[in-house]
């Protein structure tokens, strides 16, 4: 238990849980619209037991992504996915589909499983990076993430509208976790032994780009309300 009095193992913890509480909005919505249809004490039944069942196939799949960051070149890979990851997080272009509610408990669990599955891949490689192969770490702040993904989702989401500055720094962590990732892939472990400093310096220089990008493009994107109005009067002209 000493790695508890380390400060390492509680700023990874804290980056954990950020990477947790900013990537779940999109679960938080998944869960509402699969269970919006069942009455009331069942769709606490729905949220409970499909988030716990997401969970747990979201660990052992964490589990698996730890191991495979081991390996040569594949941090590296990772390390690109999550700052892409970081970038739409600001570009704000993840589209949401329609799904379907469902009128029974079974169906509406199975929907969140598999739909939190799908879309979990972003936690798993943020996750799995910040844990840096701390097993017990990634127990912990799974955990303690649990809670959060089942009972916070919609405080969350409400939170990130009144405060888009935790988004902001959602997706510069994101940046920063994936410049740590990158700069210890085995296959550069020499390099890097000789440059200290680039240690600092990407992940630095991660954070910083994530934002900058992610802003620009965000900035590139018209409006949906206005996108959606170009639209239909193309059409009305098309007629």
């Amino acid at each position: 238990m000493s790695f508890l009095t380390s400060p390492e193992f509680w700023i990874a913890l804290s980056q954990i849980i950020l990477i947790n509480i900013v990537l779940s909005g999109d679960n938080a919505v998944v869960i509402a619209m699969a269970s919006r249809a069942l009455p009331p004490a069942q769709q606490k039944k729905a949220i409970i037991f499909g988030s716990v069942g997401a969970i747990v196939l979201r660990v052992i799949l964490t589990f698996f992504a730890v191991y495979l960051l081991t390996l040569p070149y594949l941090k590296l890979v990772g390390a690109a996915l999550l700052f892409w990851i970081g970038i739409g997080l600001l570009k704000g272009e993840e589209e949401e589909g329609e799904l379907e509610g469902h009128s029974g408990l079974a169906a509406a669990i199975k929907t969140i499983v598999l739909a939190d599955l799908v879309m979990s891949l972003d936690n798993v490689v943020g996750v799995a990076a910040a844990a840096k192969g701390n097993v017990p770490l990634l127990v912990f702040g799974l955990v303690i993430s649990i809670p959060l993904i089942i009972f916070g989702s919609t405080l969350i989401l409400k939170l990130m509208d009144r405060f888009p500055i935790i988004i902001v720094l959602g997706a510069a962590l994101l940046g920063w976790v994936a410049g740590e990732m990158a700069v210890s892939d085995p296959a550069i472990a020499g390099f890097m032994a000789n440059h200290h400093a680039l240690h600092t310096v990407v992940p630095a220089i991660g954070a910083a780009a994530v934002v900058a990008v992610g802003k620009w493009l965000s900035s590139r994107r018209p409006p949906r309300e206005e996108a959606a109005a170009a639209g239909s009067h193309t059409a009305v002209e098309g007629r």
